[in-house]
């Protein structure tokens, strides 16, 4: 992990302008809470906070993704308004170090299902109610300093069955107050990036200004960096010339 985690916090930044119970909530948008929350954790500094409409790059230019340890994704309303090309050049940065954190309704991104290859849908209601995580893999490095579980008293549940691929680690499980749960904390490795997938974060519940979240996305962040010098080629050279000679067959 690089000493200090560069992370580049990217929003669809759509519901806040359009919404006026959202801009209650985030008045300056999703993206300006998780950027005031995670400038606060210790090892972390947020050096560009991007959005959909910011320009032509959705603020994600090849510049922005090369000096960016760890990316936080979250859309909803908009993810096929978000370029191809754009998708391709976060896929390629993921793959070759580049940490991803996907959020909420990010799980129908663009960028997530085609790190999945899968649909990655899901069941969900709008009821607000309380949600209870449970920590599932006690001593990992995202759930530090965290207890047994977080609870959540108002959000939008989301329900199994979650069409993603096994995880490589399963974090944290979510019951909810109508009964239904969910796995709410996923792991993987892609390439030589990580990804981690954290369901909490609906736009008209102030989740992104809880300190246990903060913490948690604090974590993350940390778990997913890329390493310091690390690199990961993406190349599949031809090797004409053997390690060991090889004799010649007759």
């Amino acid at each position: 992990m690089p000493k200090t985690v560069r992370v580049t916090i990217w929003n669809e930044g759509r519901h806040e302008k359009s919404h006026p119970e959202v801009a209650k909530v985030y008045p300056k948008g999703i993206h300006g809470a998780l950027a005031a929350g995670l400038s606060k954790q210790p090892g972390l500094t947020v050096v560009k906070t991007a959005t959909l409409d910011e320009d032509e790059e959705h603020g994600l230019s090849e510049k922005v993704l090369a000096k960016t340890d760890v990316l936080t994704w979250w859309g909803h309303m908009a993810h096929h308004e978000v370029a191809d090309a754009i998708v391709e050049r976060v896929h390629k940065h993921v793959l070759e170090g580049m940490g991803l954190i996907v959020l909420h309704s990010g799980h129908y991104s663009k960028i997530f299902r085609k790190l999945m290859g899968t649909g990655c849908g899901l069941k969900w209601r709008e009821a607000a109610e309380q949600e209870r995580l449970w920590v599932v893999r006690p001593g990992h490095p995202i759930v530090e300093g965290l207890g047994e579980y977080l609870e959540l008293p108002h959000t939008e549940m989301y329900g199994e069955f979650f069409d993603i691929p096994q995880p490589d680690e399963l974090i944290l499980i979510s019951w909810f107050e109508g009964g239904d749960v969910f796995r709410s904390g996923c792991c993987w490795n892609r390439g030589g990036g990580k990804v981690f997938y954290f369901r909490p974060g609906h736009e008209t519940f102030p989740i992104y200004y809880d300190k246990n979240v903060l913490r948690l996305l604090g974590n993350a962040c940390r778990w997913a960096a890329r390493p310091a010098g690390s690199s990961y080629s993406l190349a599949c050279p031809n090797v004409a010339v053997p390690l060991n000679p090889i004799p010649k067959k007759k």
